[in-house]
């Protein structure tokens, strides 16, 4: 609680979601440098949920893509248009989150390099969980995939230096706070 900025060195699998980053009802950034040994690499970066709601920073074909599934309910992704070359890269997806309630809206803006390769309208985004038995994992998907454009485990053929996930303030009413604490205290009844 309270943390806003998670660093991991290497592959990781099946960490939970009480455990993962939130990025929900709020901005965020994720940042993966990586090494492209060929070009043309491809897997999952980082990703969290599955088919049911979640998120995918993904290289396909070389291309970045990040992908996000609203509940199955609406599917949205940044993509951007050329595949990357061979050598070192700084990967960056920046949400920026409307406010103004839970499961609000924002934009989403891809870059490489320090330079803004695509971006994109969230009109919905998932206020509470993502699902109860997918998972938080980086370099491959170990669930179920969060866009049907890939097959798991989606394995990334290039070599994940580091990945940065950073979490911007929730800036939520205390009503909607409440809505939030109260949602917790069901899942984990049921």
């Amino acid at each position: 609680a309270g943390r806003t900025e998670f660093v991991y060195t290497g592959p990781v699998k099946r960490i939970h979601e009480g455990s993962a980053p939130d990025i929900k009802n709020k901005s965020f950034s994720i940042t993966a440098d990586v090494v492209l040994p060929k070009g043309n690499e491809q897997g999952v970066l980082v990703t969290q949920g599955g088919l049911s709601g979640g998120f995918a920073l993904v290289l396909e074909k070389g291309k970045p893509v990040f992908y996000y599934n609203m509940a199955n309910v609406a599917h949205y992704n940044v993509a951007a248009r050329e595949p990357l070359i061979p050598g070192k890269h700084t990967v960056v997806f920046d949400f920026q989150y409307d406010g103004g309630g839970l499961g609000m809206g924002g934009k989403g803006i891809l870059s490489v390099d320090n330079k803004q390769v695509a971006q994109g309208r969230f009109e919905k985004t998932v206020p509470f969980r993502f699902s109860f038995d997918e998972t938080f994992d980086i370099g491959e998907d170990t669930g179920t995939p969060v866009d049907l454009s890939y097959d798991v485990p989606f394995k990334f053929t290039g070599r994940i230096e580091k990945v940065v996930i950073n979490l911007g303030q929730t800036k939520l009413g205390s009503a909607d706070q409440q809505k939030l604490r109260d949602a917790e205290v069901k899942l984990a009844a049921d």
